[in-house]
């Protein structure tokens, strides 16, 4: 199945970071200047939202779940992290990125100056793969319409997509996340509106598993150039 296709017709480590960097916290994001254009109340907005998520059985993986992963965050987060899917301790827990490669996460959102009620974390899906598979293309298009429906909410001012399932799908694409990352691309939230920046990054899990300074680094400078978007302050760094 050529999932682009498929998908067009549905929808038009404790050092890793923190102990490279020398985190000079200036501001958080609530203190950054927001829009003051009239939003509707994203929050409770995005509790509706989780609340069809935990009863969703669009596909198979709702029977197969023990809870489901709707996200968590901030509702007018400027920054929104997307990963491919929850893992075991995901599931276990109904909360996005807790598990290893959610403990590196929340290291580089620290390094960033920021703390992790600040931006939002997501999936494309919702719910827990069995062991943890590749997400399957009917699975994406029942799930993808809540992913776009907070992105729409939230309206961040950056996407960061964690990994190449993340970023083909919010882009589609087919590219490797090695073409991908290091520049922003745009996401377009729906008719009429102005895309969003996006960029590609590797995936925390991929982190750990392919430790490298080099890796580090490109996934930091990433970073920075997510901070500067948004306007932010970045962090000086200590070490290479």
């Amino acid at each position: 199945m050529d999932i682009r296709r498929v998908i067009r017709q549905h929808i038009e480590m404790d050092e890793f970071f923190t102990g490279g960097f020398t985190v000079r916290r200036q501001k958080t994001m609530q203190e950054q200047p927001k829009c003051e254009e009239p939003r509707v109340d994203a929050a409770r907005e995005l509790e509706s939202i989780a609340q069809e998520v935990g009863q969703c059985r669009k596909c198979d993986l709702g029977s197969l779940r023990t809870n489901a992963v709707p996200g968590e965050g901030d509702s007018s987060a400027r920054i929104m992290f997307v990963g491919e899917a929850p893992g075991a301790d995901e599931d276990a827990q109904g909360r996005p990125f807790v598990g290893r490669a959610g403990q590196l996460l929340d290291k580089i959102i620290a390094a960033c100056g920021l703390k992790r009620s600040d931006v939002f974390i997501g999936n494309i899906l919702k719910c827990r793969p069995p062991d943890n598979r590749d997400p399957r293309p009917d699975e994406i298009i029942s799930c993808l319409p809540y992913l776009q429906r907070q992105i729409e909410l939230i309206d961040p001012a950056v996407i960061v997509a964690l990994g190449a399932h993340a970023a083909r799908t919010l882009l589609n694409t087919n590219k490797s996340i090695g073409q991908m990352r290091g520049q922003f691309h745009e996401y377009y939230a729906g008719i009429g509106r102005p895309p969003i920046k996006l960029m590609p990054t590797y995936h925390t899990a991929y982190l750990l598993r392919n430790y490298s300074q080099e890796n580090r680094r490109r996934v930091w400078e990433d970073m920075k150039k997510v901070l500067a978007e948004c306007g932010m302050p970045i962090p000086e760094s200590s070490g290479s």
